[in-house]
């Protein structure tokens, strides 16, 4: 079954942190849907200045976690800080997180993970600059291309994209070998296993 990603951005995300990683998804056959506050177009923030335009697939109000197998949340300065201000955008993250799924978040976009209260005692990492906000939640920061806590996929800058997708794409084969596990169990012998317990 091919695996969905949702990716929630608004204008004045980091270009490159939202259409490297994507290049990288559908590449690996992976289907991935562009969710928005914003409608039609938003504008990506390239090297100090604005840059490509991206089309938005869905609106923030259309989307489920139940429809999605992951969530991709590119950073840049904007983009998050106007996502953290939108409720609808942060109970989708906490369904996605509630879900047990995987959430990737870059640069300045775990300052979304802040607001929707999931890095206390977690292990995570972002753009240096928001290290002392992730600290002051409750969050064990390092400073690595990629720090993975259960769900949580977490990288610094662009240059850490090719590992973070990396750690996306294999957080989801994961997740198709427990599915795949679930399925080759026998039915009868978890029903014996359960006769036995009683």
């Amino acid at each position: 079954m091919v695996k969905r990603v949702l990716i929630i951005a608004t204008n004045g995300f980091e270009q490159s942190e939202l259409m490297e990683p994507r290049k990288l998804l559908e590449a690996a056959g992976i289907k991935t849907t562009l969710a928005s506050p914003t409608a039609g177009k938003i504008r990506g923030w390239n090297h100090g200045e604005w840059g490509e335009a991206v089309t938005v697939d869905k609106d923030i109000e259309e989307v489920s976690a139940d429809d999605f197998d992951a969530l991709l949340l590119p950073g840049g300065q904007m983009n998050p800080d106007i996502l953290r201000m939108d409720d609808r955008v942060i109970e989708l993250i906490e369904n996605f997180d509630s879900d047990g799924k995987p959430i990737a978040a870059i640069c300045h976009a775990p300052w979304l993970l802040i607001e929707a209260d999931l890095v206390h005692g977690r292990t995570v990492t972002g753009w240096p600059s928001i290290h002392t906000d992730l600290e002051n939640a409750g969050a064990d920061v390092v400073d690595q291309e990629v720090a993975i806590d259960g769900n949580l996929i977490t990288s610094r800058k662009p240059d850490d994209i090719p590992a973070f997708t990396q750690a996306l794409i294999e957080a989801l084969e994961a997740a198709d070998e427990d599915e795949d596990e679930d399925e080759d169990e026998d039915p009868e012998d978890a029903e014996e296993g359960e006769t036995e317990e009683l």
